[in-house]
């Protein structure tokens, strides 16, 4: 017998039935959040009920079982998930599980300046940082926050160091002007940022204010190609943004419209809540319990077939056209 050290097993991909490969992880770290955001919790985040999140613990053993599952990108969302003290040690236990090749967080950016390094420092791959306007009294309006300025700084602290990937994401909402597009393009001219418009999605608590808030996608698409912008070529690996490059720009522009058709077509995720239940669509209707599993190593047998047995049912899409957001009360409950 050769003394070889014993051949790695490899990952058993995963795919829907609907042929999608899947290979991408959202896991909500927190229902919590410190900001106020209008389309969200307008009254902020609830008393705390039911149970508490996963504890890093738990989530070593998940991460470990969708990376059996051939998940190497993993996305550590919220509500807020920079409220949880061990965020940084979470990148960490993520970043260095075997099979896993990017870690990404996203963030409300209020708490970015003082932990960028560490997060960096951890093995963080990507960060997108929430920022709806640069003008004080509207980011205050649509957050809550005052503090536009204490944003912006984590954004540069996350440039400064040197996380490879950083992006902001602006909510479209009515009252968006081109000034303003183009303060956040202009942004864009000697810094590689990526700036994300995303249109407001409607959830089972926003209804009434996505009816007279809600600001189509097609607004800034003109504003684009009427500035020079123009839309790059598309992989299989890429996200739901449809991006555009620019000759004199360091960074992207990328637009970000769940009810365009065909959104759904190339979807590569699964979504994990914050106390541990799996959804294979942001706004479908079934969540599948997975923290029964998650108490012991022994258990990832019988968690990686409780996953593939609930992708089976993945659906083909979503149903937001016709006004059906499924279970999602808010985004803070599922990670967005």
């Amino acid at each position: 017998m050769s003394g070889a050290a014993p051949t790695a097993i490899a990952p058993r991909l995963l795919e829907d039935a609907l042929g999608r490969r899947l290979h991408y992880l959202r896991l909500s770290l927190t229902e919590r959040c410190n900001f106020r955001c209008v389309y969200c919790l307008p009254e902020g985040s609830e008393a705390a009920a039911g149970a508490d999140p996963l504890t890093l613990p738990e989530i070593r053993r998940l991460v470990r079982a969708f990376a059996d599952l051939g998940f190497w990108k993993v996305r550590l969302t919220g509500g807020e998930p920079t409220v949880r003290r061990d965020v940084a040690e979470i990148v960490r236990a993520v970043r260095e599980t075997p099979g896993v090749r990017k870690v990404g967080l996203t963030t409300n950016g209020y708490r970015l300046h003082a932990l960028a390094a560490d997060l960096r420092d951890a093995g963080l791959s990507s960060i997108n940082v929430s920022l709806d306007s640069l003008e004080p009294e509207r980011f205050r309006a649509v957050t809550g926050n005052a503090r536009p300025e204490r944003v912006v700084a984590g954004i540069e602290a996350a440039l400064a160091a040197r996380i490879p990937v950083v992006k902001v994401n602006v909510v479209l909402l009515r009252g968006l002007d081109e000034p303003e597009v183009l303060r956040f393009l202009e942004w864009t001219r000697a810094v590689p940022l990526r700036i994300r418009f995303i249109e407001l999605m409607e959830t089972g608590d926003n209804r009434d204010f996505f009816a007279r808030a809600r600001l189509e996608a097609g607004a800034v698409r003109r504003i684009l190609e009427a500035r020079g912008w123009s839309q790059l070529a598309r992989t299989r690996l890429d996200g739901p943004a449809v991006e555009y490059g620019h000759p004199d720009h360091a960074g992207l522009v990328g637009i970000i419209s769940a009810y365009d058709e065909g959104f759904c077509e190339t979807c590569n995720r699964l979504r994990v809540t914050s106390r541990g239940a799996l959804r294979t669509c942001l706004f479908g209707d079934e969540e599948v319990p997975l923290r029964d599993v998650l108490q012991s190593d022994a258990d990832r047998e019988a968690l990686v077939e409780r996953v593939r047995a609930a992708v089976a049912r993945k659906p083909a899409s979503h149903l937001l056209q016709l006004g059906r957001c499924g279970t999602t009360r808010h985004l803070a409950a599922t990670g967005g």
